[in-house]
């Protein structure tokens, strides 16, 4: 493997940051796992899996930008901890809720609401303080190792998850969860970052966000990814959360299959997170980016067709390899283009943009599957990505190359 894949962890804050935040992923994959589990087997309705989506999700729509302004006003080492200080609060109160048999549909959406709301603010500070961890030049090497530890998580969580359900209540996932969330608040009183010049504003905080928007708008390396995740979020995303439903009513493998289905997505995302900067050096992000957009529309089309667990199983791993490969690229592409003094502002909009799209699209969807077959939904939505990449490529054949060129900093002239 080539040593660019692996710079990051040269750097000691680096290495503490990532640690934390595996711990953590391996925490939420835990509970995600074990809350779309116990919502199916006690509802049977895909359309509560959607809902969690949403739940979880769609507060990143005033999260997000106030976190990104907040990042650039305030210290983002500390937002990260304070942020994970109440989502420790909302794993222990799902535990304590199925503990004392408390737990219903509605409830389990409220405490989502809650953790996605401090999760979205936190994200934009994470995201905005890698490129201080890493050295120049190391910043799509430093998203793809993140973008590693999550889909690792995704990978071991709901296995530990599998064999805590199989041993006991789902409450011990969400009690993981909570630990979790305090490893990160440990992990980043040690990280020590340079000190960086916080200029004071004159603005109100939702002009800064204004502010952010507009040049982002304008900012070519910026407004196509943000624009592009949206679609992903719309069409392609929306299988991540349908994955219960897939394993228990449509390929009927109970809870094993779901943790089967979502590690083994978690293998095909981590798998491309860490050969990804090796396959950008050789043929460039590109055609990397239009490569995974491709096999993702293959791939997730040969998943909702696929007739057993095992050959669904083979799918997904295909299915996550791409679908990081699409995110690690457009996520790169703002870290590297947006101004510096936007830059956590920026970053806040593309978490906002993936916040606004999968929630509705996986609402639409699980809403449409409780009345049609999931196989049947996944399906249609390869087809609905595939005619918008053929009619983006009609309308500005350059949409993605621009992504990636030389010029794409530059600012569109108003």
């Amino acid at each position: 493997m080539n040593r660019a894949s692996w710079a990051p962890f040269a750097h000691r804050n680096f290495r503490l940051a990532w640690s934390a935040a595996l711990i953590s992923s391996l925490g939420g994959w835990m509970q995600a796992v074990a809350l779309g589990v116990y919502l199916q087997v006690t509802t049977h309705n895909p359309l509560w899996l959607g809902l969690t989506v949403v739940a979880g999700w769609t507060p990143a729509l005033i999260g997000a930008p106030l976190g990104g302004a907040w990042a650039e006003r305030h210290s983002r080492v500390r937002i990260i901890r304070i942020c994970n200080l109440i989502m420790t609060a909302t794993a222990t109160a799902l535990a304590a809720l199925v503990i004392t048999h408390h737990l219903v549909p509605w409830l389990s959406t409220v405490i989502l609401a809650a953790e996605g709301f401090a999760g979205a603010a936190s994200w934009a500070s994470w995201q905005a303080i890698l490129p201080d961890l890493v050295a120049e030049g190391e910043v799509y090497a430093a998203v793809s190792l993140s973008s590693a530890q999550f889909n690792l998580g995704r990978v071991i969580g709901p296995l530990l998850a599998g064999l805590l359900l199989a041993a006991g209540s789902p409450a011990w996932c969400f009690v993981v969860n909570a630990v979790s969330f305090l490893a990160m608040v440990v992990a980043f009183g040690m990280v020590k970052v340079a000190p960086r010049q916080i200029a004071p504003s004159d603005r109100s905080i939702w002009s800064d966000v204004r502010h952010g928007a507009r040049m982002a708008w304008r900012t070519v390396g910026c407004r196509n990814p943000i624009t592009t995740v949206f679609l992903m979020g719309l069409t392609a995303s929306p299988f991540i959360s349908m994955i219960p439903a897939m394993a228990i009513d449509i390929l009927h493998a109970g809870k094993t299959g779901t943790s089967w289905l979502v590690a083994a997505q978690g293998v095909g995302a981590v798998a491309m997170a860490v050969v990804g900067p090796e396959l950008v050096k050789k043929i460039g992000r590109y055609r990397v980016l239009r490569g995974a957009i491709v096999v993702q529309i293959v791939s997730l089309a040969a998943y909702s067709a696929a007739p057993s667990l095992w050959w669904s199983v083979g799918c997904i791993v295909v299915v996550g390899a791409a679908y990081v490969g699409i995110l690690t690229g457009l996520n790169s592409a703002v870290q590297m283009h947006a101004p510096q003094a936007e830059r956590s502002r920026i970053l806040s909009l593309y978490t906002l943009s993936l916040s606004v799209g999968y929630p509705i699209g996986a609402f639409i969807q699980g809403a449409i599957a409780h009345h049609v077959s999931l196989r049947y939904v996944t399906g249609a939505s390869c087809v609905v990505l595939a005619i918008l990449v053929i009619s983006s490529r009609a309308w500005r054949r350059d949409a993605f190359l621009r992504v990636f060129t030389t010029d794409e900093a530059a600012v569109v002239p108003q």
